[in-house]
C-alpha cells in the first residue's frame, strides 16, 4: 500500500511525544531506534515511495524528510538535557572532597632480596662496577667449559645441574656470565652479576634449590690479589655499616687460581667464640665470599691475553649475607610468602 500524507503526521506527533517522555539516555536511544531504525514505521513508509507518481513522490518525500528532521532535532535537544541531568546527579552522589584526609592504606613493601640487592648494587657502582643481568638458562659452554670445567671434569660433581637438554641448563652460578662479559669488551672490565641460580638441592634451613648469587669480575693490567681483598673489604664494611675484620683461607674452584674463601669475623659473637654461638658455632669466623684470581684458561677462552691482563672474580650468596645481617635462621623464609616475616623489612 502506497504512503499517504495523512500517514506521516500521526507518526511524527507520536514520536515527539515518546521523545519527550523518555527520562534516561538509555530509554531515549531505544525510542530513536524504534522511530528511525531500519525496522521503524518511517523506514517502511520510505520504502513505498517508489509506488507513487513523480509529483506525489516529490510532495510526500519532502513531508517525510521534514518529519524525520524534526524528530532528529527533538532527539538531539532531549539527549543533551538528559546527559546534563545525569552528570549533575552523578556529581551530587559521587562528590569527592579532595580537601578531606585520605583513607589510610597499607603500602606494599619491597622484598628483602630486592632491598638488599639494590643496596649492594649501589655500593659496587660507587666503586665503578657495572651491573649485568644473567641468563636464567644458558649453555653448557658458559656454565662450565668456558670456566675451565670441561666435560668429564670431576669438579662438575660440585654442581648438581637442572638440565633442559644436553646443551641447555638452568644456571648453577652467576659465573656463567663471565665469558659473555669478558668476550664482549676490552679491559679494563669491572662488572657484577646479581641473579637467581638453580641447583638440585635437598631443601633445609641452609639450602634451597633456588637462591640468589652475586658474581663479580675485575680485569685490567697489573691486578693483584691485594686488589681483590681490598675490594671485598670495602664492600663488607659498607654493606654491614661497620668495620668487619676478615681473613682468608685457601680453597679450590677450577676457574680461579689461587682460590680463596674470605672469612668474616662473626657478627653475632664478634669473635668471642662461645661454643653455643648461633653464627659461627664457636669458631669466631664465618665463610662469606668464595673468590680468587681468574684462571688464565678463563681469560684465554674470552680472547684476553693472560700475559698482559690479570683479574679477580668472586661469587657469593646474597641470601647468606642477608641472613647474617638480620640474624635470620632459616633460608626458606625468603620463599615462604609469610607476611609476618616479610613485613619486618
Amino acid at each position: 500500500m502506497a504512503i499517504q500524507l495523512s500517514d506521516i503526521e500521526p507518526l511524527s506527533l507520536q514520536g515527539l511525544t515518546d521523545i519527550a517522555a523518555a527520562d534516561t539516555t538509555v530509554k531515549l536511544l531505544q525510542v530513536k531506534q524504534s522511530l528511525l531504525g531500519k525496522d521503524s514505521e518511517f523506514t517502511k513508509l520510505r520504502a513505498t515511495l517508489k509506488d507513487l507518481s513523480e509529483e506525489e513522490r516529490r510532495e510526500v518525500g519532502s513531508s517525510l524528510a521534514k518529519a524525520q528532521q524534526k524528530l532528529e532535532s527533538a532527539f538531539l535537544t532531549k539527549i543533551e538535557q538528559l546527559e546534563l541531568a545525569e552528570i549533575s546527579s552523578k556529581i551530587q552522589t559521587d562528590f569527592l572532597d579532595v580537601t578531606l584526609p585520605g583513607t589510610p592504606t597499607k603500602a606494599a613493601k619491597v622484598h628483602p632480596h630486592t632491598q638488599e640487592r639494590l643496596r649492594l648494587e649501589e655500593i659496587f657502582q660507587e666503586m665503578g662496577f657495572t651491573v649485568w643481568e644473567p641468563y636464567m638458562l644458558d649453555s653448557d659452554y658458559n656454565n662450565f667449559v668456558a670456566l675451565n670445567i670441561p666435560d668429564g671434569h670431576p669438579a662438575r660433581d660440585m654442581w648438581d645441574t637442572l638440565r633442559i637438554n644436553e646443551n641447555l641448563a638452568f644456571i648453577v652460578h652467576t659465573s656463567s656470565m663471565q665469558n659473555r662479559i669478558l668476550s664482549s669488551q676490552e679491559p679494563p672490565i669491572r662488572a657484577i652479576v646479581p641473579g637467581k641460580t638453580f641447583r638440585n638441592e635437598a631443601t633445609d634451613a641452609r639450602h634451597e634449590h633456588s637462591f640468589f648469587q652475586v658474581e663479580g669480575i675485575y680485569v685490567d693490567k697489573g691486578i693483584k690479589l691485594s686488589d681483590l681483598l681490598g675490594t671485598i673489604k670495602v664492600f663488607l664494611n659498607s654493606y654491614f655499616g661497620r668495620e668487619m675484620p676478615i681473613k682468608v683461607q685457601p680453597t679450590y674452584f677450577p676457574f680461579v687460581e689461587p682460590g680463596l674463601e674470605v672469612m668474616m669475623q662473626c657478627p653475632v659473637c664478634e669473635g668471642a667464640k662461645p661454643l653455643d654461638c648461633g653464627g659461627c658455632s664457636g669458631s669466631g669466623w664465618m665463610e662469606v665470599i668464595p673468590c680468587g684470581m681468574i684462571h688464565p684458561n678463563v681469560l684465554k677462552a674470552a680472547g684476553i691475553d693472560s700475559n698482559v691482563y690479570s683479574g679477580f672474580a668472586w661469587g657469593f650468596g646474597l641470601d647468606r649475607l642477608i641472613m647474617i645481617k638480620y640474624g635470620i635462621k632459616d633460608l626458606r623464609l625468603f620463599h615462604s610468602g609469610r607476611l609476618d616475616f616479610l613485613n619486618q623489612f
